[in-house]
């Protein structure tokens, strides 16, 4: 009895290495189940931040190389193509010769000192806006008018609106710019006659008044044919931004049926990006320019935006938002291929039933734009379920596919239209002035995450700050989210201070951005609403002479909140 029993359930050396085994299997399978159970949950919960806010080590590194460290990664504000210029186009903009005033011939000519000999001169005949005379004291007169300004082209003058004036428009870069780009402005001149057959400018109207010289983009200047752009300027002209110039930015059409059916399409089709944040939208909109350049097709575009509540006055989102409001469409649709998506279903409901056009259905985001690229069919449709976060169409281009396709960003730029009431804000300042970025707000009533803000940006604070930063007398911009600009009213004994609601009539019911957005949008005025309201703000600050940022210049607060300063590197 004892041997059996010893034999059925006691200790049994025989058996040792097996039972080992038998434990060590369960204890890797439940840690197996375990760890698949832990997966499944994160993987089911996940919410990804937005993908500017945690990117990828290549993309922060990318989009935190600017200097400026109270807008950088800042949500509210997108950074685009023609801010990340490589140093060579900057070089190469910074060489491009500029007019001086010693440029322009101030000799009469021959055939008008044989005039002046003889007949005498008519003080009260009308001005001939094309004799070269006029044109040359126009071009030295303003050159020596702004002098914080190079000038690189002026254009033919024209009549104005009467016999004493005449409308001339240049291209022009401020001196020690700091932004890429050139900019055009274009004004009335009051013109007078001299007795000697001479003329003087009388006076210079304000900016954008010379309305009958904007249409004219080839001028020439004193130096011939290229208005002062030699082969190396107009090579980078070419990829700058040019704002003030008049802009087309018309939907483009395919020139016929045969044309039609030889293209190749790709479209992204509903998804969760919708009415997310800008950065959200570009990062994704970027992706899917990345797979149409990647797969040699046009990508078929909803120009039909969905604005976040974050931008909005109603604190509610908005459809309805034209791509043209905010991104510079002339510019993309002349470097890529892309088609408005209305447009394009006119055309494909016309001829794919006839041309035997296909379409390639994907939808799911994990198959690779390289798997795609022996597709034959006239069109690939990647379609988006309801499930965030795989149905953002930025999910396309992680994984793999990251290091295969390279996100466009040359492709999209600003909005001239909003650039160009940024030109007008700053040529109003003669482009000679500061700037400080004030951030106040919910901020500033938070004493837990920023205990000093509030004190450090009072009007007595900023007094003493800027007291040895800006020259008293100067034009200081200030660009800040407090709502009553009065409470900066003190500074106006050291400055001039300018806001942006200064300037309204830049944008106002009789302003050539309304006119033109409102007929983007069947006819509607178009407001100026918070997200164009901050990029503005934004790009005036970036081109003071001097930038005064709140969280390094003004506050010993951090930009997150207590303690979350970088550490110097």
């Amino acid at each position: 009895m004892q041997g059996g029993s010893g034999k059925a359930g006691g200790f049994n050396p025989a058996n040792l290495g097996q039972d080992a085994l038998r434990l060590v299997g369960n204890v890797c399978f439940a840690l197996f189940v375990s760890g698949v159970l832990i997966f499944t949950i994160i993987a089911a919960t996940y919410r990804p931040d937005d993908p500017l806010i945690r990117p990828s080590e290549k993309i922060t590194a990318f989009l935190t190389s600017a200097s400026n460290a109270t807008f950088r990664n800042d949500d509210s504000v997108v950074r685009t193509g023609e801010d990340f210029a490589s140093p060579s186009n900057q070089e190469a903009l910074d060489a491009v010769p500029f007019i001086n005033a010693t440029d322009v011939s101030s000799a009469p000519n021959a055939d008008a000192t044989a005039a002046e000999e003889a007949v005498e001169c008519d003080p009260n005949a009308p001005i001939d806006c094309n004799d070269p005379e006029v044109f040359h004291t126009m071009m030295r007169t303003v050159i020596e008018h702004f002098k914080d300004v190079h000038f690189y082209r002026f254009g033919k003058p024209a009549r104005g609106d009467g016999d004493a004036s005449c409308d001339m428009a240049w291209r022009y870069r401020p001196k020690d710019a700091k932004r890429t780009g050139f900019f055009k402005d274009y004004r009335r001149f009051a013109i007078a006659p001299a007795a000697n057959c001479t003329y003087t400018v009388v006076s210079i109207g304000d900016y954008h008044t010379g309305v009958n010289a904007r249409k004219k983009k080839k001028g020439r200047g004193p130096r011939g044919g290229d208005g002062g752009f030699g082969p190396k300027g107009a090579e980078v002209a070419s990829a700058v931004p040019v704002v003030g110039e008049a802009v087309n930015d018309s939907l483009p059409v395919v020139a016929s049926e045969s044309s039609f059916s030889k293209g190749k399409y790709l479209i992204y089709m509903g998804g969760g990006d919708r009415c997310k944040s800008m950065n959200h939208y570009l990062w994704s909109l970027l992706c899917a320019l990345g797979e149409a350049q990647y797969l040699n097709r046009t990508l078929v575009m909803d120009l039909s935006i969905c604005l976040s509540s974050m931008y909005t006055s109603t604190s509610q989102d908005e459809e309805g938002k034209d791509f043209r409001f905010y991104f510079d469409f002339e510019h993309l649709k002349s470097s890529a291929s892309v088609l408005d998506q209305s447009q394009f279903w006119t055309d494909w409901s016309k001829w794919h039933k006839k041309d035997g056009l296909s379409l390639h259905l994907v939808e799911d985001f994990r198959v690779t734009p390289m798997k795609l690229a022996s597709v034959k069919d006239a069109l690939i449709m990647r379609k988006f379920g309801n499930v965030e976060p795989d149905n953002y169409w930025y999910r396309v281009c992680e994984g793999e596919t990251e290091s295969v396709i390279q996100r466009p960003w040359k492709l999209i730029w600003k909005s001239p239209r909003l650039l160009d009431i940024v030109s007008g804000i700053s040529s109003n300042m003669n482009w000679d002035f500061d700037s400080v970025h004030i951030v106040r707000g919910e901020k500033a009533k938070n004493t837990e995450l920023w205990p000093n803000l509030a004190a450090d940006t009072s009007p007595d604070a900023l007094l003493a700050t800027l007291r040895d930063k800006v020259n008293d007398g100067r034009d200081l911009y200030i660009a800040t989210n407090e709502e009553d600009t009065s409470f900066f009213d003190p500074l106006r004994d050291r400055y001039n201070i300018h806001f942006l609601d200064d300037f309204k009539e830049l944008w106002g019911e009789n302003s050539d951005w309304y006119a033109e957005t409102k007929a983007l949008n069947n006819g509607l005025g178009v407001e100026l609403d918070g997200y164009m309201r901050v990029e503005v703000d934004t790009e005036v600050f970036l081109r003071g002479k001097k930038q005064l940022e709140t969280f390094n210049d003004l506050t010993r607060d951090c930009k997150d909140g207590l303690n979350t300063c970088r550490l110097a590197s």
